[in-house]
């Protein structure tokens, strides 16, 4: 069954505005035949899809121009059930068929170049578990930050029963460059060292958007690795102090929260 998100969105895609409808997305893919499923799906209207595909037709913005997480973020604000591994046909009795939930949905792969690779870690892969987490749980997405452009501003805002959400999303730096140019080299900070400095701009985010925001809840979102729980750790106690929590990402894409 699909979750019921919103109605429509707005986002801006390489600065471009856009909005799509539910009514939009399941209007145009109406006649369109799925093509093979390589790694992630949307069900629209009873059917799987390639994510990539369903959004493509949906807003009509070539392939070329969205990254797969921009998909399955967008498709599962509006409420679409995003999985991974997915069968989109019937299955012969007795195959194997794996379908991931929405709350435990994305990526199970890792790599060197996180936002390449699709390394689960990486931070457009852990925003889009969270945007999915939250989806699931009735959350109304009021704005998602593009992440993978490195857009300013609060990265996921969410609204249930009178009460927001700021969520500030880290990812875990990896041994080498997301840029394309320079995939074929290895940083000179070693990734434990690059998390140290990552962590430090989540705690200023989230204490900058408590100022600004005091009425809001206030959330660090990270994947669940050693070296974030370690630095959580040693810091607990004045996040807490500060009301603000820490929400763990593990591998399977599950939202942890206090």
């Amino acid at each position: 069954m699909e979750s019921q998100g919103e109605a429509s969105i707005r986002f801006i895609l390489n600065g471009q505005r856009y909005e799509l409808a539910r009514e939009d997305v399941e209007s145009r893919l109406a006649d369109v035949a799925p093509a093979r499923i390589r790694k992630h799906a949307v069900m629209v209207s009873g059917t799987w899809f390639p994510v990539v595909q369903a959004f493509e037709v949906a807003t009509r913005i070539p392939r070329s121009q969205f990254m797969s997480s921009t998909a399955r973020r967008h498709l599962a604000a509006l409420g679409y059930e995003v999985a991974a591994d997915v069968e989109p046909r019937s299955a012969p009795p007795g195959a194997r068929t794996e379908v991931t939930s929405p709350a435990a949905a994305i990526m199970r792969s890792s790599g060197k170049q996180p936002e390449q690779s699709g390394a689960w870690y990486s931070e457009t892969n852990v925003q889009a578990s969270l945007v999915t987490a939250l989806v699931t749980d009735k959350w109304r997405i009021l704005s998602v930050a593009n992440t993978a452009t490195k857009e300013r501003g609060v990265d996921v805002i969410a609204v249930r029963d009178g009460e927001t959400v700021g969520i500030e999303v880290k990812g875990f730096p990896g041994r080498g460059y997301a840029d394309p140019a320079r995939a074929n080299e290895v940083k000179r900070t070693k990734p434990s060292t690059q998390a140290v400095h990552w962590y430090s701009q989540a705690v200023l985010a989230a204490m900058r958007l408590r100022g600004k925001q005091p009425t809001w809840r206030n959330v660090i979102a990270l994947p669940d690795l050693p070296r974030y729980r370690d630095l959580h750790a040693e810091t607990a106690a004045s996040l807490a102090a500060a009301q603000i929590e820490v929400w763990w990402v593990d591998e399977s894409g599950e939202v942890h929260r206090p």
